[in-house]
């Protein structure tokens, strides 16, 4: 478990150094690819994240979802020891604390079952295997909307050759940074 916890500590240091260094932030200007949109477009509800701290920002793109119809959602965590949901959201519902310092709907919020969540991402390699905080939400998460496509967001520099996978451990569909779009061998995703 030490290996995980340095490397997640030298990809959050990485993540933040990257962060400081950017001049704009990374929705400025940003061409979503169309694969990701097309993938979006056909979704009902996406699951996307309010970023913490240096996380890659997607409200931008949950807006243009958004205005195009499909509904939103947004993770809901009751306590620490809780499955994350998702829960519906609209541009401007309220937001609240939730453990682990993250923003999240109200409680009276309805639950959604989104097709495509999004997902923020701490490192990923190329076999779309993930590294999130570590407390195995998303991993908990994925299980219960088995059917909806893992799309995970991050910057270029928290790639990493490979991450050791643990047997609960959910791989990606793909992965979105601020330069590509990287589609696992093995994804659900059509070509």
């Amino acid at each position: 478990m030490s290996a995980k916890s340095d490397l997640r500590r030298d990809l959050i240091n990485a993540r933040q150094a990257f962060v400081k260094l950017q001049i704009l932030p990374w929705h400025c200007d940003r061409e979503w690819p169309v694969s990701l949109m097309t993938i979006v477009a056909k979704a009902r509800c996406v699951g996307g994240y309010v970023a913490v701290r240096t996380e890659a920002d997607v409200m931008p793109l949950l807006d243009i979802i958004a205005s195009a119809g499909q509904a939103i959602a947004l993770p809901y965590l009751a306590n620490r020891d809780t499955t994350l949901e998702f829960r519906h959201f609209a541009k401007n519902d309220a937001l609240m604390p939730a453990p682990f310092g993250f923003r999240q709907p109200e409680p009276s919020a309805p639950i959604e079952q989104p097709d495509v969540i999004l997902t923020p991402l701490v490192g990923f390699d190329r076999a779309m295997n993930r590294l999130g905080q570590g407390a195995g939400h998303y991993d908990r998460l994925f299980a219960r909307y088995p059917d909806a496509l893992r799309i995970g967001v991050a910057w270029s520099v928290q790639e990493v050759r490979l991450i050791d996978v643990d047997p609960w451990d959910v791989t990606l569909d793909a992965v979105i940074t601020e330069k590509e779009w990287i589609v696992g061998t093995n994804s659900r995703i059509e070509p």
